[in-house]
């Protein structure tokens, strides 16, 4: 069975070439999302690493909705970030709030010395359909 690319459209535009989503047998695997506004992508990005982090959040959100699912779907996630020491723990409470408690996936988070549009973070997803 071939794996099926998804572009979602309420979904930020894609900031290279590369598909919202792609899925195979039930497994979901979301590209990760960078701190961009849906509306506006030319919209300065959001200051600081809470505003980016919930905002990377809400377009991983408009990704898995386009698709049927939510983050309760969510099994693994990996977290890239430029400013790790800084960033880290700020970074996780906001993360931590988008799960219910005690339902929080698997994840990597790293520290990286650039990512795409100068974002402070950017999170991708694996997610199994129900």
């Amino acid at each position: 069975m071939l794996p099926i690319h998804h572009l979602i459209e309420q979904a930020p535009e894609p900031v290279a070439p590369f598909s919202h989503a792609v899925e195979a047998d039930g497994w979901v695997f979301v590209t990760g999302q960078m701190p961009t506004c849906p509306d506006n992508p030319d919209a300065p990005l959001p200051e600081g690493i809470e505003a980016q982090t919930s905002r990377v959040m809400e377009n991983l959100k408009l990704v898995l909705g386009g698709l049927g699912l939510g983050l309760q779907h969510v099994t693994f996630a990996r977290v890239y970030l430029t400013e790790f020491k800084r960033d880290y723990q700020a970074m996780n409470a906001v993360y931590r709030a988008f799960f219910e408690p005690g339902r929080l996936p698997g994840r990597t988070c790293v520290g990286v010395s650039g990512l795409a549009v100068d974002a402070l973070v950017e999170i991708d997803l694996v997610a199994r359909r129900p």
